[in-house]
């Protein structure tokens, strides 16, 4: 696979949008999200001609804020959900060792013994551990790979988060799960895999009305209207997918993250699993970052009415997650030392339970009335098993010649961007280089979406004003560069 196959730029979109209007796909997919592009690269891989379209730009809602885990599934177990939790350790197996070893680390995960965390939530968040490693074997990864949980003294807990708070601490327990580069990379290399393997990937492009055998869209940068047709349609729109699917009902919950500087908290080797006050099952996380930041999240809370372009945290949010981040630490984290703050929605299936963290994290796979099918729920890292239900689907019910599902050993494309290049900003490391790719490669057309879905320097206001002039006149030499 060469990097030209991958590469989605501008240029591409141009041919391709053409294709699209003029010949008939296996499979049209609707959403760049996570899912979309999953369900693109797993068609695309069983030798299907494959068209994604997505309104905005890929990546654009709930796969961008996430907590960047790819994890075993631990809060289910807690909550007795043992088939999500199982399902997660197999695909974050599969992601770790064959499909995406180069966008995922292994991340410490401690829970600490503190004076705020009652004997309870450490018995049960050491048995969750215990079990959430028998997970880990029976998915086959390997402790070179994620190392078992263990007890670690008050000495080891302060070294590796300097900010605990260190009377009452006596040690924790240190497990381990998989960190993402970044959610949103994650996404734009699915999308860049299926290109390579034929999948046309348009962005900027609505569906306005969807059907069985393709779609009325729009080309949000020209206006014009045009028919997509194809042999069969899936939905995955995520939180939008109900005003596409009325036999759908979709729940959103919200997700709310702070961004802090990793300074603040002493800057942290390992992440935090605190738990809710009084919770054996809920937990906040601190997680350290690139660029030098922390996340703290996150919160899961009903979300009703229209669904937002781009959900909002709430200030009561933001108080919640610095109150139970402060119950551990030795100098509490003012609100005026949070530098960013994000929210996503996820795309719950309503099933009338009462609150949305009870709601079951499986995915929903199913024909609508007019015969495109939807997929819905889940989350970012079981996309690949979600793509895979959703394909064998069509198949059968669309009649399509497709080959099995090859997608649990095929690695996703790697990202050449030089690391030696000079920096366009000190602060945050980015860098022409980066920037140029993200247009000639990604599919970034515009400053924001190098900035807030390619190298996420959006995510801190103070750091995109800064660097939004050069990204803007860097995006429109390379466009220009590409015709």
């Amino acid at each position: 696979m060469t990097a030209h196959s991958s590469a989605l730029n501008a240029a591409r979109r141009r041919t391709d949008l053409v294709l699209a209007s003029e010949e008939t796909a296996d499979v049209l997919v609707v959403g760049g999200g996570i899912t979309g592009a999953g369900v693109a690269l797993d068609a695309a891989s069983r030798g299907l001609r494959v068209t994604l379209i997505e309104a905005e730009d890929l990546a654009f809602g709930t796969s961008r804020f996430s907590s960047k885990l790819v994890h075993g599934g631990l809060r289910y177990l807690a909550t007795g959900d043992v088939a999500t939790a199982r399902e997660s350790a197999a695909e974050r197996h599969l992601l770790m060792t064959a499909i995406a070893p180069h966008l995922i680390r292994p991340l410490g995960q401690l829970l600490p013994f503190s004076a705020d965390v009652t004997m309870r939530q450490r018995g049960a968040g050491a048995v969750g551990m215990a079990l959430g490693d028998l997970l880990r074997v029976k998915a086959r990864t390997p402790r070179t790979v994620l190392p078992r949980p263990h007890l670690v003294s008050t000495r080891t807990a302060m070294r590796l988060a300097p900010a605990l708070d260190p009377p009452g601490l006596r040690g924790g327990m240190l497990s381990y799960d998989g960190q993402l580069v970044d959610d949103a990379r994650l996404v734009a290399t699915v999308a860049r895999t299926a290109a390579a393997r034929g999948a046309r990937i348009l962005t900027r492009v609505r569906a306005i009305t969807l059907r069985g055998d393709g779609a009325t869209v729009q080309d949000t940068m020209s206006g014009e209207r045009f028919e997509v047709r194809a042999r069969a349609v899936v939905n995955a729109t995520g939180v939008w997918a109900g005003a596409l699917d009325g036999s759908i009902r979709v729940r959103p919950s919200r997700g709310t993250h702070l961004v802090l500087d990793a300074a603040d908290l002493g800057q942290p080797t390992t992440a935090l699993t605190i738990p809710h006050e009084g919770s054996i099952s809920r937990y906040v996380f601190v997680l350290p970052q690139a660029h030098g930041r922390v996340l703290v999240g996150l919160t899961d809370e009903n979300a009703p009415g229209p669904v937002p372009r781009i959900a909002q945290p709430t200030e009561a949010e933001i108080d919640f997650l610095l109150r139970t981040l402060n119950r551990v630490l030795r100098e509490p984290i003012g609100r005026d030392r949070v530098r960013g703050a994000f929210a996503g929605l996820r795309p719950l299936v309503d099933n009338d339970t009462a609150a949305t963290a009870d709601i079951s994290r499986r995915h929903l796979v199913a024909v609508s009335e007019t015969g495109f099918v939807t997929v819905l729920g889940g989350k970012l890292t079981t996309y690949r098993r979600m793509a895979e239900d959703a394909v064998d689907l069509v198949a059968q019910t669309r009649r399509l010649r497709a080959a099995p599902s090859r997608t649990a050993s095929l690695r996703l494309v790697d990202r050449a961007v030089p690391a030696d290049a000079a920096p366009l900003d000190e602060a945050t490391g980015l860098n022409a280089a980066e920037v140029e790719f993200a247009v000639r490669s990604e599919g970034a057309m515009t400053a924001d979406d190098v900035l807030d879905r390619r190298t996420r320097i959006g995510l801190v206001d103070t750091d995109r004003e800064r660097c939004l002039p050069v990204v803007e006149a860097l995006v429109a030499r390379t466009l220009a560069g590409l015709g």
